[in-house]
């Protein structure tokens, strides 16, 4: 089963084959996870997150048309899982939290001012509208091009192309600014 494509997996899937239901979640399953935690940046939330997208899967799998990549088609389901997740998350502010979450997170980066730029570029990301950071972390996160990540967000790649120009603009503010505010 491992050597057929998405695609063969997700008709045999649809058809009620296990196997294929599971290999389709061994693939995947690392790439959902890692999405969600570059959404919360926290690895409980971020197992909760790809747990659920593994549960929504058994219902919504025969929804899957193929119009898009399975993969881009996944995506669109963490992301929209994740979301969810944070808003049922405690009463505070989405971004707020996200925010201090990004704060905790510990950076590779061995030279302290490249460490503290980069947590700033991380504390900007968190405080734009979710549209805005989705696309960012669709495209320069995930590795995925316009078209991709607008499949995924159910939207047209011009539309992730105006929204990573606007997150650029809102985020070359935002450092300018300096104060997170």
């Amino acid at each position: 089963m491992e050597a057929l494509a998405d695609g063969m997996l997700v008709e045999l899937a649809q058809k009620g084959n296990k196997k294929a239901f599971a290999t389709l979640l061994e693939r995947h399953y690392q790439p959902i996870y890692n999405l969600a935690f570059r959404w919360c940046r926290i690895q409980q939330d971020a197992e909760e997150i790809a747990q659920e997208v593994c549960i929504k899967l058994v219902k919504a799998l025969i929804n899957y048309r193929g119009e898009a990549a399975f993969s881009s088609w996944l995506y669109g389901i963490t992301l929209n899982t994740a979301r969810d997740f944070q808003r049922k998350k405690r009463g505070r502010d989405k971004r707020e939290q996200v925010a201090e979450n990004l704060d905790q997170f510990q950076t590779n980066e061995e030279n302290p001012e490249q460490a503290l730029i980069s947590s700033l570029i991380r504390r900007c990301i968190a405080l734009l509208p979710d549209t805005l950071r989705m696309a960012v972390l669709l495209v320069h996160g995930q590795g995925l091009n316009h078209k991709q990540a607008g499949n995924a967000q159910q939207c047209a790649e011009g539309t992730i192309s105006w929204r990573l120009s606007e997150a650029r603009k809102q985020l070359s503010k935002c450092l300018n600014r300096g104060d997170l505010s």
